[in-house]
């Protein structure tokens, strides 16, 4: 895929997101305009990462390389500093090796926990650190868990597979809860993104048995393709998953193209494409209650389905029953419970 065709044309891209909050259900934090980081992988699999601390949609050479850069694994963040001052280092996605990470939330007293992190990952990640972020750290602490695991990630020949790119994922978030929960009852919201270039895991979770972590959504189809000038969407010819998207929040205007991660889920996509979808059963998992999505409104990290602008909407067929927003779903449905069944069963 062209990355301008993820990043830039679309109406609703990621970097259209960063400054347009039509979708947020919170409008008290609508910018993420405190850098943006791309990475993307080469032919021969090795990483490339591009950051800069000017907001996304201002930065010319982003456009120029969105526009003339294909890849077929694209990792993208926008941010919205919780944690560091502006810096390119405090940027995501972080890398070393052929791994990259990404992290939306953040850790609660993160401040309280730092020392434990630090004295419980080894020297050599320690020292990769380069900024001042929880997310960096969560990112160093992932690494090291893969090495104690018995794979090098700065070896970038180390080859990994999506069960144990899995099992690190669920390492770190034990290691972060079991830490934080000791210093204080706040939830941290780990939604993080960790790949080898060839397959993908994400989870969405939270600290808590009540509240929502923040939101998260994936798309799957046969073409991703522009039917008007800044309007895209999801075909789906048959049942391959060629294309397939996961985002905080989603790209296109058309509900019928998204489905939502449930609240402590992870999702893995694997080196053939198949998705797959595990619930995290520990102390925090609950299938039963309605969730409050209080929280991560507050923090700007719960969106859904956007509704077109009437601009938008004079120049498009798409049903506005489609297009309504994520808001007026009932809990469950805004949670993906009934995803999380179907994908199991599938």
């Amino acid at each position: 895929m062209v990355l301008s065709d993820l990043l830039t044309k679309p109406a609703h891209s990621i970097i259209n997101q960063s400054f347009d909050s039509r979708l947020r259900l919170d409008m008290r934090n609508p910018i993420n305009g405190d850098g943006f980081g791309v990475g993307y992988y080469t032919n021969n699999n090795e990483p490339c990462i591009f950051k800069a601390i000017t907001p996304a949609w201002n930065n010319v050479n982003l456009n120029n390389l969105a526009r003339c850069t294909s890849s077929h694994l694209v990792f993208a963040h926008v941010r919205a500093s919780t944690q560091g001052v502006l810096s390119e280092t405090n940027c995501h996605p972080f890398s070393v090796g052929k791994i990259m990470f990404m992290h939306n939330g953040g850790v609660s007293e993160f401040s309280k926990i730092k020392k434990k992190l630090v004295n419980h990952i080894e020297d050599r990640f320690f020292l990769l650190i380069q900024g001042g972020t929880d997310s960096e750290c969560c990112f160093a602490l992932f690494v090291d868990t893969l090495y104690k695991m018995g794979y090098d990630p700065e070896d970038i020949t180390t080859t990994f597979s999506h069960v144990i790119l899995r099992q690190a994922l669920l390492t770190t978030i034990e290691l972060i809860k079991t830490w934080q929960c000791e210093v204080t009852s706040d939830p941290s919201l780990l939604n993080f993104a960790a790949t080898d270039g060839e397959s993908v895991v994400i989870s969405r979770y939270i600290t808590s048995k009540s509240d929502e972590a923040a939101s998260l959504h994936f798309s799957t189809g046969s073409k991703f393709f522009e039917y008007q000038p800044g309007l895209f969407k999801m075909e789906r010819l048959n049942r391959s998953q060629d294309v397939i998207f996961v985002a905080s929040e989603p790209l296109t205007f058309e509900r019928g193209d998204w489905m939502c991660v449930p609240t402590n889920t992870v999702v893995t996509i694997t080196n053939n494409n198949t998705v797959l979808v595990h619930p995290i059963m520990d102390e925090f998992y609950d299938d039963v209650h309605e969730r409050n999505s209080g929280l991560a409104m507050s923090k700007g990290l719960i969106g859904g389905v956007p509704t077109m602008s009437e601009e938008e909407s004079s120049h498009s067929e798409v049903n506005s029953e489609v297009n309504s927003s994520i808001a007026d779903l009932p809990p469950l449905e805004r949670e993906g419970r009934n995803v999380r069944r179907v994908s199991e069963v599938a």
